[in-house]
């Protein structure tokens, strides 16, 4: 299926300003409190129900989703998209792409990037939401480039976060350069859940005024505020909302789908989705969430996300770090050390890989009780300029500390990139069926060929 470049489409004509609504359950719902383990088979056993509900777009592929099948589920994340793409013949599939990092942690060539995305679209993929973790619109363009050429719709992304220079004005400018880019939609990301309802509605205003394209809002329920801030937004003029069905909401999730359609259900905004029909769907999810219980996140609000702006998978993640070291008395000292990391890296937003570079940074410097005595590799590279611009400057005395007299680079750091494809091939040797493979093979060499080992002939 392909879907044209507008997300007004309506389900519902009767309501005025009808909303449209992408679920994530598929995607951002398991990954964030499952620890991205749902199975293809128990997607598959509902997607027939799911295909029927009118939703505008349904998020199953992207983000963590690739490595976990791979690292944890045995699963070939080619695989599900094609089985899903066979089931959901109404519905648009959606994946989230990291930019030049693709579904992976660092940078790749520009000839990976291409290959990736053209073979997602090929195989399924019906929107690309696009997204760079610092707003650095360069490391968006080939991805972007490549999805608008096989057909994709290119939903651009601005990273949602707070800082001195993180406002309204950065945002409009940077939903306007994507626009300008050939986006056919903008998604404001609140991977943190910091979105206010106030400013929630001044951004999605001013967006709507700047723009001529659709807006998508994003957010997670980690700190309380999200189904508040869809709310001012949804009044605001947004045209499209994240949320995810019941069983898998709230909590570092979305807000729930079920709630939202229900909130809006006879007003200008009325999503026209049937909730008869989610109910069933919510039904079979806390059935199936039984099965996952051993790596399944406490659904609660943690209001401290908005002290110490952390996304709820980031705690997550310095909570197991500091219990593997047995550090989990050191953690509030490891939180206060996130946002004077972060500020010194001029104020990178807190989303993959940025979330995990600052995350282990400030482990670190407790650790040892010396900041920056041992510096990861990822934030040595990170102060070089090779994963993109920072979005405040980084102070000449902390890059001393970091990276010494090396040189900061300033162009586009996958221009420094050699192509892969080719060496790729010839390096994974007598594995790789199809040429996927190969893809597969460079986002994750150590995983992909211990699953090419043990997949059946």
């Amino acid at each position: 299926m392909r879907t044209d470049a507008s997300i007004t489409t309506q389900s519902n004509p009767i309501a005025a300003r009808p909303v449209r609504i992408t679920e994530t359950a598929f995607r951002d719902g398991h990954q964030s409190l499952l620890a991205t383990r749902m199975k293809t088979e128990d997607m598959l056993k509902i997607a027939d129900t799911v295909d029927s509900v009118g939703y505008f777009s349904l998020e199953m592929w992207g983000g963590a989703t690739f490595d976990a099948c791979l690292r944890y589920l045995d699963e070939d994340p080619w695989e599900r998209l094609r089985a899903l793409r066979k089931r959901l013949k109404n519905t648009p599939l959606q994946m989230l792409l990291r930019g030049q990092n693709l579904v992976g942690y660092h940078h790749y060539p520009d000839d990976v990037v291409e290959a990736f995305v053209t073979h997602a679209v090929t195989e399924g993929i019906d929107i690309m939401r696009i997204f760079d973790a610092l707003n650095d619109v360069r490391n968006m363009a080939k991805a972007m480039e490549a999805a608008k050429k096989a057909g994709a719709h290119v939903q651009a992304c601005v990273v949602y976060t707070l800082s001195p220079v993180h406002n309204s004005d950065h945002y409009v400018s940077t939903a306007k350069t994507l626009e300008q880019m050939g986006a056919d939609s903008i998604c404001v990301k609140d991977m943190a859940g910091l979105l206010t309802p106030y400013a929630s509605h001044n951004l999605i205003t001013r967006l709507k005024e700047a723009l001529t394209i659709p807006v998508q809002l994003h957010s997670h329920y980690t700190s309380g505020m999200a189904s508040m801030a869809y709310l001012k937004a949804i009044e605001a003029g947004v045209d499209c909302v994240d949320t995810s069905v019941s069983a898998l909401a709230l909590g570092t999730s979305q807000p729930p789908t079920e709630t939202i359609v229900a909130a809006l259900k006879g007003t200008p905004y009325d999503t026209g989705l049937d909730l008869e029909t989610l109910a069933d769907i919510g039904s079979y999810f806390r059935s199936m969430k039984l099965r996952y219980q051993d790596v399944a996140t406490p659904i609660v609000v943690n209001a401290d996300a908005l002290r110490w702006q952390i996304p709820g998978g980031m705690l997550s993640n310095l909570r197991a770090q500091l219990t593997a070291q047995g550090m989990l008395n050191k953690l509030d000292e490891v939180l206060a050390e996130v946002p004077r990391v972060r500020e010194e890296m001029g104020y990178p937003p807190l989303v993959t890989p940025m979330s995990q570079i600052v995350g282990t940074q400030a482990v670190l410097n407790v650790a040892t009780g010396q900041r920056y005595a041992i510096k990861s590799r990822e934030i040595k590279d990170y102060v070089k300029g090779l994963y993109g611009r920072s979005p405040a400057p980084i102070s000449d005395e902390v890059r001393q500390m970091i990276i010494g007299n090396e040189e900061v680079i300033t162009t586009r750091p996958a221009d420094l990139l050699d192509a892969e494809l080719g060496s790729a091939r010839s390096l994974i040797g007598k594995y790789p069926r199809k040429e996927e493979d190969v893809l597969t093979y460079i986002m994750f060499p150590e995983v992909a060929l211990d699953f090419f080992k043990k997949r059946p002939a």
